[in-house]
C-alpha cells in the first residue's frame, strides 16, 4: 500500500510539474515570432550587427523592455480569463517592467495570470447581480481599478523579488560555468525532456535568463541547453545503424522529423523502449554544453522548435562555428554511447509502438508524431469522438454533425459521439475534426492529434462516407468487429430530437414565399424573423452578414443556414429558427438556394430542430415535399413527422 501511495504521489507531482511547464510554455510559444523579430533587428542593426543603423537599432531596447514582456503578460492573462484577463494582465505587467532595469519575462509570467485570476474571481462575486444597463460601467471600472492596483503591486513588490531571483539564478549559472559543472545540468535536462517536464525549466528559468544575457552581450548559450538537436540526432543514428526491427526501420525517418522539423519528442519512444539509452542523450547533451562553454558560442533568441534550421536562424554572428561544433559533438557522443548500448544489449525487445503509447501516457495526451511508430493499417483505437467545428458552432456545424451522426448510427455504431463546437473552443481531445475547407487552417493547430477532414459543404459531402469507413476500420482493428456486418441500429431514435423543436420553430417564423431576390436580402429577411420573435437583438443580423463573408453557409440541396459569428452570441436572447422558402431560387455565391434557415442558438436548445432539418434536406424526396408544401402547417408537420 505504501508503495502504491508513493507511486501515485510521484505521478501526481510529475503531472503537476508538467501542467505548470505547459502553462509557462503557453505564454512563451505564441510569442516566439516576436522574439525572432527582436533577434533579427538586434543582429542586423545594432552597432556590432551586419548592417549597423542607429535609427533602426533604436527598436532593440523598447522591444525587449516593453513589447515582449507585455505580450507574455497579455497571453498569460488571456489563457486564464480570455481577452478581459489579457487586458488586466498586460496592464499589471507594466508595474514590473517599470520597477526594474532587466527584461521582465518572469515578472510577466507572474503578473499576467495572477491579475487575470483575480479579475475572474471578482467578476464571479457580482455575476448576475448587476442591474441592467450598468454592466458596461461596472465591468470597465472593475477592470481598470484592479489593473491599477496590480500594476502598483508589481512595481513595489513583485518586480524587486523577480530582480533578486534573476540575480541569484544568474550567479548560479556563472558559478556552474566557472567551476566547469554546467555540462552536468544535462543529467537533469535530458531526462526531464523525455518526461515532458522540461518546459518548467526551459521557460521558467533558462529562457528569461538567456534573454537577459543576450540583451547585454548579444547572445547566450542558455538558449541551446534544452533545444540542441544533437543528442537526439545521435541516438536516432545509432538506432539506424545498430537497431533492430521496426525501431531500425523507422529511425531514419525520425531523424528528418527531429533534426529538420525540430520535433524532439519523436526520439522519446526510442529511449523509453530501452531506458539505458538515456545515458546516450545525457552524454550528448554534456558534450554539446561543454563545446558551447569552450567556444563561447550562443544564440540571439530562442530556437523554437528545436530544428537545426531554427538554431541557425537564431545564431549570433560570431557563433556559427561554435554552434555547429556543439551540435556535431553532441550527436557524435550520443551516437557512440548509443551504439555501444545497442551492440552490447542482450534484450531483443523491439516494442516501439508500446513505447510510443507509454510516451503519450507521460505526455497526458496524444502525440502528433506517435503515429510514425504504428504499423500500416493500425489505428490509435476505436474512434469515439467526432466534432464538427465552425466559426460560431451553432449553425452549419450542427447540421453537418446531425447528418454524419445519422450515417454512423445507420452503419451500426451508435456509441460514437458526434458533436459540434465553435473553433475557438476546440481542445486537442477529439479523434476526428470536421471543418469547412475555408476553416481548416484555423482548426488544425488547435487539434494536432486528431484526424482532420475538410468539406466544401456540411449537408451532403461525400467525405462523410469516408469517415464512416474510418469508424468501421478503427472498430475492427480495436476489437475484431466485422466491418461488413455491424450491429443493427435504431436509426429512428435520435438523442437530439425532443419537444424543444416546437419551441424553437414557431408558425410565425415560417414564410412560404420570401420577398428577397438577393443573398443579402434573404439574410435580412431570415434575420428579421428572428428579431421579430424577440430571439435576438437587431444587431445580430449584421453578424449574420459578417459570418457569411468569412465562410459561406450554403449546405447543399438548395439549403443555406445563415447565422451569426461566435462573437455575436451575446446578442442572442433565446434559441430560435426561421425558415424562408424562395420557389424561384436565389443565387448564393454561385449556388441555387430555395430554402434559407436563420439560426440563433443558446445552450444547444436549437439542435433538435436542426437535426430534423438536416434529415429532411439529406433526403431528396423530403426536399421535394417541402418544395411542394402549400401551407405553413404542412412544413411544420413535415418536421414534426421527422421528429416522431
Amino acid at each position: 500500500m505504501a508503495t502504491q501511495l508513493e507511486a501515485r504521489s510521484g505521478t501526481s507531482a510529475r503531472v503537476r510539474v508538467q501542467k505548470f511547464g505547459t502553462f509557462l510554455s503557453g505564454m512563451i510559444m505564441p510569442n516566439i515570432g516576436a522574439f525572432i523579430a527582436w533577434g533579427l533587428v538586434t543582429a542586423l542593426f545594432i552597432p556590432a550587427g551586419y548592417f549597423p543603423n542607429e535609427t533602426i537599432g533604436a527598436l532593440v531596447g523598447p522591444m525587449i523592455t516593453y513589447l515582449l514582456p507585455l505580450l507574455i503578460g497579455y497571453t498569460g492573462g488571456r489563457m486564464v480569463y480570455d481577452v478581459r484577463g489579457g487586458v488586466v494582465g498586460a496592464a499589471a505587467t507594466m508595474g514590473v517592467i517599470v520597477g526594474t532595469d532587466i527584461p521582465m519575462f518572469i515578472g510577466a509570467m507572474i503578473m499576467g495570470p495572477l491579475a487575470a485570476f483575480l479579475m475572474k474571481k471578482i467578476d464571479a462575486i457580482w455575476d448576475g447581480k448587476i442591474r441592467p444597463g450598468f454592466e458596461m460601467l461596472v465591468n470597465n471600472f472593475s477592470a481598470g481599478i484592479l489593473a491599477a492596483i496590480m500594476a502598483v503591486f508589481g512595481l513595489l513588490a513583485v518586480g524587486p523579488l523577480v530582480t533578486l531571483f534573476s540575480d541569484v539564478a544568474g550567479k548560479g549559472v556563472d558559478f556552474l560555468v566557472s567551476s566547469g559543472l554546467l555540462p552536468f545540468t544535462s543529467i537533469l535536462i535530458e531526462p526531464a525532456k523525455i518526461l515532458f517536464l522540461n518546459n518548467a525549466i526551459n521557460y521558467g528559468v533558462l529562457t528569461p535568463l538567456a534573454t537577459e544575457q543576450a540583451t547585454e552581450t548579444g547572445k547566450s548559450f542558455l538558449f541551446l541547453l534544452e533545444a540542441n538537436p544533437g543528442p537526439g540526432l545521435g541516438l536516432l543514428l545509432a538506432y539506424s545503424v545498430f537497431g533492430r526491427g521496426v525501431a531500425k526501420a523507422s529511425a531514419p525517418g525520425a531523424v528528418i522529423i527531429q533534426f529538420l522539423g525540430g520535433i524532439h519528442e519523436i526520439y522519446f519512444p526510442y529511449v523509453l523502449m530501452k531506458p539505458l539509452m538515456v545515458l546516450a542523450v545525457i552524454g550528448g547533451g554534456m558534450a554539446g554544453i561543454f563545446t558551447l562553454v569552450l567556444t563561447g558560442a550562443g544564440l540571439r533568441s530562442p530556437a523554437a522548435p528545436g530544428s537545426i534550421i531554427a538554431v541557425y536562424a537564431a545564431t549570433a554572428q560570431d557563433s556559427f562555428l561554435g554552434i555547429t561544433l556543439s551540435v556535431l559533438m553532441a550527436a557524435a557522443v550520443s551516437f557512440l554511447i548509443g551504439s555501444v548500448i545497442l551492440k552490447t544489449s542482450k534484450s531483443t525487445d523491439d516494442d516501439i509502438a508500446g513505447a510510443a503509447s507509454k510516451m503519450e501516457g507521460l505526455k497526458g495526451k496524444k502525440s502528433s508524431v506517435a503515429g510514425n511508430f504504428r504499423s500500416s493499417g493500425a489505428t490509435d483505437g476505436p474512434i469515439r469522438n467526432i466534432v464538427f467545428a465552425c466559426d460560431a458552432g451553432m449553425g452549419s456545424s450542427a447540421m453537418g454533425a446531425s447528418v454524419l451522426r445519422n450515417k454512423i448510427k445507420a452503419a451500426g455504431f451508435p456509441d460514437v459521439k458526434v458533436s459540434n463546437l465553435a473553433i475557438a473552443n476546440l481542445k486537442d481531445d477529439y479523434d476526428v475534426v470536421v471543418t469547412h475547407q475555408d476553416l481548416a487552417a484555423r482548426a488544425e493547430p488547435l487539434t494536432q492529434s486528431a484526424t482532420h477532414v475538410s468539406v466544401d459543404n456540411f449537408m451532403n459531402s461525400p467525405r462523410y462516407d469516408e469517415i464512416v469507413e474510418l469508424v468501421r476500420a478503427s472498430a475492427a482493428a480495436d476489437s475484431g468487429v466485422d466491418p461488413k456486418n455491424p450491429m443493427p441500429a435504431d436509426v429512428a431514435a435520435d438523442a437530439d430530437a425532443g419537444t424543444a423543436a416546437h419551441d424553437v420553430l414557431a408558425e410565425e417564423s415560417v414564410v412560404l414565399r420570401g420577398r428577397a431576390t438577393t443573398q443579402e436580402e434573404a439574410i435580412n429577411e431570415a434575420g428579421r424573423l428572428l428579431v421579430d420573435r424577440g430571439a435576438v437583438d437587431s444587431s445580430y443580423v449584421a453578424a449574420m452578414h459578417e459570418r457569411e463573408k468569412s465562410v459561406p453557409t450554403y449546405m447543399g440541396n438548395f439549403l443555406a443556414i445563415p447565422h451569426g459569428t461566435n462573437a455575436a452570441k451575446d446578442l442572442i436572447r433565446r434559441s430560435a429558427v426561421s425558415i424562408v422558402r424562395y420557389p424561384e431560387g436565389i443565387d448564393w455565391n454561385g449556388k441555387q438556394v430555395k430554402f434559407v434557415v436563420g439560426v440563433a442558438g443558446v445552450n444547444n436548445e436549437h439542435l433538435s430542430i436542426l437535426s430534423a432539418i438536416a434529415r429532411v434536406f439529406s433526403d431528396k424526396d423530403q426536399v421535394a415535399k417541402l418544395d411542394e408544401a402549400t401551407s405553413v402547417d404542412e412544413v411544420l408537420a413535415l418536421f414534426g413527422k421527422v421528429n416522431a
